[in-house]
């Protein structure tokens, strides 16, 4: 039985490992119509206790990478391809991805960002449908067709990385700072 209200997973018992493994859903956190959308794979072991997307230390460092940008955490979207903590912080499965791909697609659809930024290989793939080398490709921008509209989507490497292998803060900071020059352009152009 699943249910949403908007763009909140109410209920879902879909995959059975998640289920167990989660203490909440972890729905998506932030502006309902914000400009940018951030994705991450899923939850980890701080959002499933606090209930919302990065608020552990890879939260932190992106905080800290839209702060230098000029961005605020209350300006942007973000949320995950799975809304359950998957057991011991492995990645989702693909029958998990694909039951809970309604539910980012509902989501998507709801915030219509102008740009979606994919944090991470799980998220790039899932997104892109393709395989993605994250490391060489973050900072790419690909227009995707996601649940019937066409979508652009800039592939970013998670930023979790950057506290295991310091070599990836450059390219992480890099791809951020292209999402926020390709939003400000898009403005430009609407004006």
């Amino acid at each position: 039985m699943e249910n949403m209200r908007g763009s909140e997973v109410i209920s879902c018992e879909r995959c059975p490992a998640l289920v167990a493994s989660r203490s909440m859903i972890v729905n998506g956190d932030g502006k309902l119509n914000a400009e940018m959308l951030f994705v991450g794979e899923g939850p980890g072991r701080e959002e499933d206790i606090n209930g919302k997307p990065f608020v552990g230390r890879s939260g932190s460092v992106l905080d800290k990478s839209l702060q230098k940008n000029g961005i605020e955490r209350k300006d942007i979207r973000i949320t995950n391809c799975v809304r359950c903590r998957p057991p011991e912080n492995r990645n989702p499965s693909k029958e998990e991805l694909y039951n809970c791909k309604n539910h980012l697609h509902t989501e998507i659809q709801l915030v219509n960002p102008s740009l979606v930024i994919a944090l991470g290989r799980v998220p790039s793939e899932h997104l892109l449908q393709r395989k993605v080398k994250v490391t060489e490709e973050a900072g790419k921008i690909e227009l995707v067709n996601i649940a019937g509209v066409d979508r652009f989507v800039l592939i970013c490497i998670h930023p979790a990385a950057t506290l295991y292998n310091p070599n990836q803060k450059m390219i992480f900071e890099s791809a951020i700072s292209k999402a926020v020059e390709w939003i400000e352009s898009k403005r430009t152009e609407e004006k």
